[in-house]
């Protein structure tokens, strides 16, 4: 793996893995309700995170930063879950039918 990866990135991803394995475990004690914890309910966009109301057993810290290495390199997702599961197995393309490039691609035809 490391010809087509840095270590560092699979030394990140490992570190992911890893910590989605605690959560996993803390739902597993009964930490957190299988329905509402930090799993579930990722990815957790900034406005659900500032958001005045909080409805979760976990802490914001959790949701936001998953890891320390995060705090300084995080990404921050623009939304979360479309229609939660749903919407994530049975993606919709709003694009126009191809149809609608009919005149695209025979203007490009009659190109000499």
């Amino acid at each position: 793996p490391t010809e087509s990866e840095a270590r560092v990135e699979i030394d990140r991803f490992c570190d992911a893995m890893l910590a989605i394995r605690q959560e996993i475990a803390a739902v597993e004690r009964g930490v957190w309700p299988t329905d509402n914890n930090p799993l579930v309910n990722a990815p957790h966009p900034p406005q659900r995170l500032l958001s005045e109301t909080w409805n979760h057993p976990y802490p914001r810290e959790v949701a936001a930063y998953p890891l320390p290495s995060v705090t300084h390199r995080k990404y921050w997702v623009p939304v979360g879950r479309i229609d939660d599961a749903y919407g994530d197995r049975n993606l919709v393309c709003s694009c126009p039918p191809i149809e609608a490039f009919a005149d695209s691609v025979a203007a490009i035809s009659s190109l000499p």
